[in-house]
């Protein structure tokens, strides 16, 4: 069920909103706390993992987390409401101490946290909102996968490494992608 439209006449930045678009989307009304978390950490998770050291991975460095951080904002534009509200929610989260670098880093916790967000999304999203923030989340690890190019090779269109598809593989099926 689709939230009432919110009479608005201008944006927070001062212009007025999008057609069709709400100004303040009114999805998160459906979460809990702790489900609205899950959400809203999940891309900087996938981030921090596939920027992260791993098997058959170097530390992809300061590129790579630029080309994710790009990939987060670009969810400002998504047409989903869900989408819109969670990248919201990111830059307005204030800083608060770091969660343990394992914890961010380790491949079957960053798994589980997949799977468990797709249980979410499947209680309580619209299923378009739902198939737009997996697809986003798995749009941020693969842009980070092709930030930086394996050794000898050019930095365009290259396709990722053997160990980065093995991981988008994994990672688009605990998102319920394929």
């Amino acid at each position: 069920m689709l939230a009432p439209e919110v009479p608005m006449s201008h944006s927070v930045a001062g212009e007025p909103p999008s057609a069709g678009r709400r100004a303040a989307p009114l999805t998160t009304a459906v979460y809990s706390a702790t489900e609205w978390d899950l959400l809203i950490s999940l891309p900087g998770r996938v981030l921090v993992a596939v920027a992260a050291s791993g098997p058959d991975r170097t530390d992809r460095g300061v590129l790579a987390g630029l080309a994710g951080l790009d990939a987060v904002a670009a969810g400002r534009v998504f047409d989903s409401d869900l989408v819109r509200a969670v990248v919201a929610a990111i830059y307005s989260r204030p800083d608060g101490p770091p969660p343990p670098a394992e914890r961010l880093t380790d491949p079957m916790d960053l798994l589980a946290a997949c799977r468990a967000a797709n249980r979410v999304l499947r209680r309580h999203a619209d299923p378009a909102d739902s198939a737009a923030y997996r697809q986003w989340v798995q749009s941020v690890a693969a842009r980070v996968c092709r930030a930086v190019p394996g050794p000898g090779e050019r930095r365009e269109d290259q396709p990722t490494t053997p160990a980065d598809r093995r991981f988008l593989a994994h990672l688009g099926a605990a998102l319920g992608l394929g």
